[in-house]
């Protein structure tokens, strides 16, 4: 194999910034590697990529220094266009790399513009890889979340670069779409010879796929391993908040000596203890007020072409008091939709939706706002005002509620952002801006609280955070819903869980009733977590659901503490 990739002592700081955000950085990939970059927020993940395609120092400026080779093309040397022959990226926010109105012409878009005689054939052969062939004639707003990213991935692959960078995979995607993004990736490495890499926090994404490991800690290169090395080293992924796949951390905390699990494959053998009994919990828990109805609810909105496009079926459901629920299922099901007629934003096309036994149709949305509180996927669409302090303040100050200054200070503390006060809500870290968005919408104090994917884009240190967050707000609200592609997050905070699949609710129970059920979870694209796939696997009559009730049953001469997932 020869050098494909070369980061000689690089050093890289934005301006204004107090220092370089990479330092010395020298790294060095395979042709026909698999690479996951793993590492902390801050710690340059991203920047490093940027180095690979020109758009830094070209792009993003800032005091560059060292050298960089691509292909044995020197950098500096080569504009981002030339470059971008050799690598192509898919962003984080792919949403912002599509282009055109319909799927071929964005496909075409990249190679049409390198005036390529054959940029259609090029397109439709990239979308043939990514399976959206069948839909090269549709409009991108047709298109769901996880297709977008697919032809994200298809506009670069017609140009067919020897390197293909993927900020963040699996970022907005269920489980289904997840493996699938992964397994053409698989197939771009193995088949096509295309050197991969990945920024990621999914580790258990990593062990299936990636070939080597490197970490990078507040801009220098930790570790550069391969992938089974680099995932053994639990203590040092845990110092840089990083969590190991859940099997690997439940062969760690259950005192397992020698090498770690990384894969479900081989853990039989690993894990040779006995389940400790545990008692049953009785199936049937008395229902509390009902506070949200749905009868026979219908949605639908027109499409530019004047269409109806249907996003609900004759949907029915009630909610209670005391519900935490998990609302489940793969990308375009209508999850978003359904928690949205909730707040009276929208209006059923047919049925009617009840909050508290009032029918939202004759109900401002103004009104309900004092009892539902939607909190967006993208926190910065809560932001108004030009720091976090103001943007918490805002709807108390709007609605002149008495003393409300003492409250946002209470706020404040409680999602961890008094020091974060004066700093424009917009430019914070996606954990931070998810604290923001929880503080102004507890502000309002609501009975209800929706919240949109509260875990995307998140690294899952910060996921932890955010949980624990969620969970203290159980004693504040009457019910809380959450619409999440996050099944570690559905079995850690819900009491229920709700299945949707093309606009119906297909299924409503507990994660027993989810997880257990193969078809269900074929059907609606779902992966149940890996802790339990592994408690099946040992023949544990009932499975366990995060890696610390499976280590708390899990009877070992020695049982180590640490942290749990």
């Amino acid at each position: 194999m020869t050098h494909q990739i070369e980061i000689k002592d690089v050093t890289f700081q934005y301006p204004g910034a107090e220092e370089p955000v990479l330092h010395n950085v020298n790294l060095t990939i395979e042709e026909g590697d698999f690479v996951a970059v793993l590492g902390g927020n801050g710690s340059g993940k991203s920047t490093m990529c940027k180095l690979l395609n020109g758009l830094i120092p070209h792009y993003y400026v800032g005091d560059f220094s060292g050298e960089v080779l691509v292909d044995g093309l020197k950098t500096t040397d080569y504009k981002v266009a030339d470059l971008s022959r050799h690598v192509g990226y898919v962003y984080q926010d792919f949403e912002n790399q599509i282009v055109s109105p319909r799927v071929l012409e964005d496909a075409c878009f990249a190679p049409l513009h390198y005036g390529l005689a054959d940029y259609r054939e090029r397109a439709l052969h990239a979308l043939d890889i990514v399976g959206l062939t069948d839909l090269q004639d549709s409009f991108i707003w047709q298109l769901s979340g996880g297709q977008k990213h697919l032809l994200a991935l298809a506009s670069i692959l017609s140009l067919n670069p020897d390197i293909i960078i993927i900020d963040e995979p699996v970022a907005q995607l269920d489980p289904r779409h997840a493996k699938d993004i992964y397994d053409i990736l698989a197939e771009l490495n193995q088949v096509h010879g295309k050197t991969i890499i990945v920024i990621e926090h999914h580790t258990e994404f990593v062990a299936s796929y990636a070939k080597k490991v490197v970490l990078l800690e507040k801009g220098t290169v930790h570790f550069d391993l391969p992938v089974e090395e680099a995932l053994n080293q639990v203590e040092t992924l845990l110092k840089h908040q990083i969590y190991p796949p859940q099997v690997t951390q439940a062969a760690n905390l259950t005192g397992m000596q020698d090498t770690l699990p990384v894969t479900l494959d081989g853990c039989d053998s690993c894990f040779t203890g006995q389940e400790l009994a545990i008692e049953s919990v009785p199936a049937d828990v008395p229902r509390k007020k009902t506070i949200v109805t749905y009868d026979h609810v219908s949605f639908a909105y027109k499409t530019i072409t004047r269409e109806k496009r249907q996003v609900l079926h004759d949907v029915n459901c009630t909610i209670h008091e005391g519900d935490y629920i998990a609302l489940v299922g793969n990308n375009g099901a209508g999850k978003s939709s359904l928690m949205r007629l909730m707040t009276g934003l929208v209006k059923p096309a047919d049925g009617q939706v009840m909050i508290d036994g009032e029918n939202t149709r004759s109900l401002p949305p103004e009104f309900l706002a004092e009892k539902i509180t939607y909190i967006h996927q993208n926190p910065e669409q809560m932001f108004i005002d030009d720091c976090v302090e103001k943007d918490v303040a805002f709807y108390m100050k709007s609605r002149k509620i008495k003393g409300y200054q003492d409250y946002v200070q209470s706020l404040l503390e409680q999602f961890e952002l008094t020091e974060l006060r004066e700093r424009d809500s917009r430019l914070l870290s996606g954990g931070q801006q998810r604290r923001a968005s929880l503080a102004i919408g507890v502000g309002m104090h609501p009975e209800i609280m929706l919240l949109d994917e509260p875990t995307a884009n998140l690294d899952i240190a910060t996921r932890k955070h955010i949980t624990r967050l969620l969970d203290e707000l159980k004693s504040q609200l009457k019910a809380v819903v959450i619409a999440t592609h996050d099944m570690q997050l559905a079995c850690e905070f819900a009491n229920r869980i709700i299945v949707m699949h093309n606009g119906r609710i297909i299924h409503d129970g507990d994660r027993a009733s989810v997880f257990e059920n193969f078809r269900l979870l074929e059907k609606a694209g779902l992966e149940a977590p890996q802790i339990f796939s592994l408690s099946q696997q040992l023949g544990w009559q009932q499975p366990a659901y995060t890696v610390e009730e499976f280590v708390n049953r899990y009877q070992r001469e020695e049982v180590s503490n640490g942290i749990y997932a």
